[in-house]
């Protein structure tokens, strides 16, 4: 079996195990429809939209009511 002649630096060694953990910036893109940055090739999440097409019915949030709270019962 063969074996290194020398050893390693720390430093050689760290280098050439960080080289697998770099992290990649998503390349994001503004959407022709409403203009909200989204990840390229992917529908955008808040119109649908994707290549000029709706694809997704985009979600609305529901309101509790005229004064955002529950009604109480009278005691």
């Amino acid at each position: 079996m063969p074996n290194p002649k020398r050893k390693f630096t720390r430093a050689r060694r760290d280098s050439r195990r960080a080289k697998n953990w770099t992290l990649v910036e998503n390349n994001l893109s503004r959407c022709t429809q409403c203009g909200v940055m989204r990840a390229s090739h992917r529908v955008c999440p808040s119109c649908g939209f994707y290549n000029g097409k709706i694809v997704v019915v985009a979600k609305t949030k529901k309101s509790k009511g005229p004064e955002g709270g529950g009604e109480q019962k009278p005691q």
